[in-house]
């Protein structure tokens, strides 16, 4: 399983309404597998079904454009890009994004 969660740090609260697209590279190409838009809370819970993911290399792409449009932001960053390497398809892989308009930071969350 995939998730994500963006935490705006500038304003120091949930990211919500985030659009977010997931792909997985297969021989190079990349084919999106996933989407929606962060919750309330932030969180995106529904980029891949419960249980078991392909082993691979994927790709979350935050839209944080139409983000930063909807709070009235000017940012600098119109899309963040994570890519990440799954090994064990039996994991559970959550990618947070700490985002402000002038930045952004990632890691493996749990």
């Amino acid at each position: 399983m995939i998730t994500t969660h963006v935490l705006d740090t500038a304003l120091g609260r949930p990211a919500a309404g985030v659009p977010v697209s997931l792909a997985r590279n297969t021989g190079g190409v990349w084919t999106v597998i996933g989407g929606g838009a962060t919750d309330a809370d932030g969180r995106l819970r529904t980029l891949t079904p419960a249980g078991p993911v392909e082993p691979g290399t994927y790709r979350i792409t935050f839209d944080t454009a139409a983000y930063f449009t909807a709070t009235g932001a000017a940012g600098f960053f119109p899309h963040v890009d994570i890519h990440f390497v799954v090994i064990d398809g039996d994991a559970h892989y959550h990618v947070p994004l700490l985002l402000s308009p002038f930045g952004y930071s990632t890691y493996r969350g749990s």
